[in-house]
């Protein structure tokens, strides 16, 4: 992945202070990741596969993966 911008950084850096400092429920905290995950069409390798007709290796080969929690995601928000 690409290297943050210092405005990026700098709105990681508020996020995680305010969460820190504001106890935030882990309700909230699975509502943020969800939200984002819908931002980024964030589904795993076989889900994906699966919603576009596509091969588990052919989405493996040829789409943006990353791994988060230790289960590989397709990012896909084009």
């Amino acid at each position: 992945m690409s290297e943050l911008s210092k405005k990026e950084k700098d709105i990681i850096t508020r996020i995680d202070k305010y969460l820190y400092e504001n106890k935030i429920t882990n309700d909230c905290l699975v509502q943020l990741i969800e939200l984002c995950g819908g931002y980024l069409n964030l589904k795993t390798i076989p889900n994906y596969a699966k919603d576009n007709n596509l091969s588990y290796n052919g989405v493996k080969k040829t789409r943006n993966i990353i791994n988060l929690f230790n289960i590989k995601f397709v990012i896909d928000n084009h």
